[in-house]
């Protein structure tokens, strides 16, 4: 199980995989401006506590921390210093961050980061090949505990394996995108990902096909509810190699 914590709302776009945002879709239709960072009532979750004064985030769970919006968004500068602490203090908490904006990190670590809380995974986004040569010499180069990266939504053949080859990235998501103005997702790239990361012994998760997904040079729509199970059915994910992550 698996918990969402959204401490701010709103994002601007950042790169390719913004295009067809999900957040900007929802906020739009019902007259939302997607654009404007605002803090929500959800800001100091992690410490809530119920009647009986138990956390409402109870130990063990893991958190998914800023999903509308970005961890790294520049309007959220002035607030994230009372997310780290808070971070921090639920120690009992596994916090998993997710940006496109990793280029921001060094600028807003804690100054008791070190080499990374070990209760925060973060994970980097990297849609295409541009993004990933421009973002994952950054992140690998970053003090961080745990990382993953997640290519999502997938919009062309991506090379990951010179940084998988490093060791410090233990998993891959691919995905296609959903929703109007969904673009095409091919198996072939998914299928030269997962193939990088069995070379370097990296786990792989093929998490949903996209709405547009091609296959053998046929082209299927394939309905939300179903994006994830076809995934699922091919069979094609990847465990870790244990002898190189110790």
């Amino acid at each position: 199980m698996s918990i969402i914590w959204n401490p701010w709302h709103g994002c601007h776009k950042f790169s390719a995989g913004c295009a067809h945002c999900y957040v900007y879709r929802r906020d739009e239709s019902i007259g939302k401006n997607p654009a404007e960072v605002v803090k929500t009532a959800s800001f100091d979750l992690p410490l809530q506590k119920k009647r009986d004064g138990s956390y409402r985030i109870p130990p063990g769970e893991t958190v998914y921390a800023v999903m509308t919006s970005d961890f790294f968004v520049e309007e959220a500068d002035a607030w994230r210093d009372d997310i780290w602490k808070m971070i921090r203090q639920r120690q009992d908490v596994q916090f998993i961050i997710i940006t496109k904006r990793i280029i921001r990190f060094a600028g807003c670590m804690p100054p008791d980061w070190g080499d990374g809380y070990p209760n925060v995974t973060i994970g980097c986004t990297c849609e295409n090949g541009e993004t990933a040569a421009e973002r994952l010499p950054v992140f690998l180069s970053l003090p961080i505990a745990d990382r993953f990266v997640t290519c999502e939504p997938l919009l062309s053949p991506v090379l990951l394996e010179p940084w998988l080859e490093s060791g410090k990235i233990r998993s891959v998501i691919a995905g296609g995108e959903s929703g109007d103005g969904a673009r095409v997702c091919d198996f072939d790239w998914v299928m030269d990902i997962r193939e990088q990361c069995r070379r370097t012994g990296v786990a792989f998760h093929f998490k949903q096909t996209g709405l547009h997904f091609r296959k053998n040079g046929r082209l299927y729509t394939i309905p939300r509810p179903l994006q994830q199970p076809q995934a699922q059915k091919a069979g094609i994910d990847l465990q870790a190699d244990p002898f190189r992550f110790k």
